[in-house]
């Protein structure tokens, strides 16, 4: 159910409810019982939960290297392509 946002006419008192999206728009300001109007919304924000994308999931070897270090933390154990790599070269 969504949170609808209202505003008093004659206060301007600013309250919210939450509603069914069928009930219908309230009336009355519960502070001075003058006409309340709902306000039109941006929305809620866009919530991402259990596994997904999240903005750390594809950054740079570069940024990870910098984050590891401001944080005082070693540097990473190279993956087993680069000492594949490394022995293939030597």
């Amino acid at each position: 159910m969504p949170t609808y946002e209202y505003e008093c006419e004659r206060c301007h008192h600013r309250f919210d409810r939450f509603q069914k999206m069928t009930d219908e728009p309230l009336r009355t300001c519960p502070v001075c019982g003058g006409e309340a109007k709902r306000l039109i919304s941006g929305g809620g924000g866009l919530l991402f939960r259990g596994n997904g994308f999240y903005i750390t999931d594809h950054r740079s070897e570069s940024y990870r290297k910098r984050e590891r270090e401001e944080k005082g933390l070693p540097p990473k154990k190279e993956g087993k392509k680069e000492k594949k790599d490394q022995v293939a070269k030597d």
